[in-house]
């Protein structure tokens, strides 16, 4: 999920192996034979990258703030189902909680 996140702030290079490595699956030396280089190289690219995106969270926490989100989400999801005598209030709470998932375009 860090790549997800920091993806764009990673070299090309780093970004094309993570994503070989993690999303399609590839083996280090899948992805050695690929690019003409020593499986060693390709391991040692993979792990600082991942050494970075684990730095930029620890800096900017924005997958550790994603995931607080989604469970107030889910917390405020639950109190509007449990409101059924109050269905003006359970669906201003429902209209904020989709507005929080999918905010309007500027």
């Amino acid at each position: 999920m860090l790549f997800d996140f920091y993806e764009l702030l990673l070299t090309d290079k780093q970004q094309t192996f993570l994503k070989y490595y993690f999303h399609d699956d590839y083996s280090l030396g899948e992805i050695a034979a690929e690019f003409d280089i020593s499986r060693q190289a390709v391991y040692e690219s993979v792990k600082r990258a991942e050494a970075v995106l684990e730095s930029y969270e620890s800096k900017l926490h924005l997958l550790a703030k994603h995931e607080a989100a989604k469970a107030w989400l889910a917390k405020l999801d639950s109190l509007a189902d449990s409101l059924t005598d109050h269905m003006e209030l359970s669906l201003q709470l429902r209209r904020i909680a989709q507005g929080l998932r999918e905010p309007e375009e500027s």
